[in-house]
């Protein structure tokens, strides 16, 4: 293999100037993730969840942003699942947007609440029935001791929930991450990049500041 320490890249797609830069930093996301839609990247709305557990040791995994407004930033999961579980302890979270493809990321740094019951099945039945299912026969982050017995666990929901509409699960839910810091990373070059930070104020504002990179 290639020693990693040989690995070079310059990063010229753009620049990150205060001019740019919105009153609200959610603007300036939507119009970033809009850029990473339109330009087919995979997965544009793909995020690094990180939570912290009892002990103290952080945990990060892959998940999809489901909804986003000024409020904060949605997603769905098992609520047994180890993110979840983390988040009962601990609701300070923090989110990454790896648009590399771009030369950009995103980092969100905020605190994670509970969605409603009421949001999560109107998010819920809007599923294709097989991802409803899956929710059903999946323990997320429980151990198993074959694929195939998920497999069975899958077809024996299927079954049951042949006829009608799929319940919710009691024990599947969301949470909506209310930011409190969001810094904006543009590739520059010389490894001189751009980093925008906004921070909320207790009066609901947001400050930017330029970063070093």
């Amino acid at each position: 293999m290639k020693p990693l320490s040989d690995f070079r890249k310059e990063y010229t797609a753009g620049r990150l100037t205060q001019d740019v830069l919105t009153e609200h930093p959610i603007d300036l996301f939507e119009t970033w993730l809009n850029d990473a839609i339109n330009a087919e990247l995979p997965d544009p709305n793909a995020m690094t969840v990180a939570t912290v557990d009892a002990s103290g040791q952080p945990s990060q995994r892959i998940v999809l942003l489901k909804d986003l407004s000024k409020d904060g930033f949605v997603f769905y999961t098992n609520l047994g699942s180890r993110k979840a579980k983390d988040l009962a302890n601990n609701s300070k979270i923090s989110l990454h947007f790896p648009w590399h493809f771009m030369e950009r990321q995103v980092r969100v740094m905020g605190v994670a609440k509970a969605l409603s019951r009421t949001e999560v099945a109107k998010y819920f039945i809007s599923r294709p029935k097989d991802s409803q299912l899956g929710a059903w026969a999946s323990q997320q982050s429980q151990p198993i001791s074959t694929r195939e017995l998920l497999i069975t666990q899958f077809a024996q929901m299927k079954e049951k929930f042949a006829k009608g509409q799929v319940p919710l699960p009691d024990f599947w839910g969301g949470f909506r991450v209310e930011p409190q810091q969001i810094e904006f990373w543009q590739g520059g070059e010389n490894r001189l990049h751009d980093r925008f930070e906004y921070n909320k104020q207790e009066n609901g504002t947001w400050t930017t500041q330029r970063l070093m990179p």
